[in-house]
């Protein structure tokens, strides 16, 4: 009960890791778009997406590219996967934790300039770091079928 197959575990860390990022880059937009209605023209403004990107594309290289890699080959490891192992379960914990803070944080920032810029700078460096190192997903064919073997599954061949 509850069995999964490897793929369906990589489809469901893809889904998971895909939608963090695109939830961090639309809340990263509108705490940018916030700072701008707050002091418009501001240089620090746009610099923040640029910003954001260089972080994240340090996050790549240095976290979430070898996180991503060792999650992938924990679920190829699997004996017997079950639904929930898509990630370990502290990783599920420290994401929940890192969920509440970056939504408690972002309602902190409404209406402080610095504040929202940081934030941003924040949510553009993570977006970035999950977009960026998705491309494992990609590489390691985790959303492909694997091939059935051309035994039947009582053992015995038919020829």
């Amino acid at each position: 009960m509850f069995s999964a197959s490897p793929r369906t575990l990589k489809i469901l860390a893809a889904l998971l890791w895909y939608s963090g990022a695109i939830i961090l880059l639309t809340k990263g937009t509108t705490l940018l778009l916030e700072a701008d209605a707050l002091q418009p023209g501001r240089h620090w403004t746009w610099l923040t997406v640029i910003l954001g990107l260089s972080i994240g594309v340090l996050k790549i290289k240095f976290i979430f590219r070898r996180a991503c890699q060792k999650n992938l080959t924990r679920i190829s490891l699997l004996s017997e996967p079950k639904i929930w192992q898509f990630y370990r379960p502290g990783f599920l914990l420290f994401l929940a934790a890192m969920i509440i803070i970056g939504s408690t944080l972002s309602r902190m920032a409404h209406g402080n300039y610095p504040f929202l810029i940081a934030m941003a700078v924040l949510d553009f460096s993570l977006a970035t770091a999950l977009f960026g190192s998705s491309y494992l997903f990609w590489q390691q064919q985790a959303f492909k079928k694997s091939c059935r073997s051309e035994t039947p599954i009582n053992g015995t061949d038919s020829k």
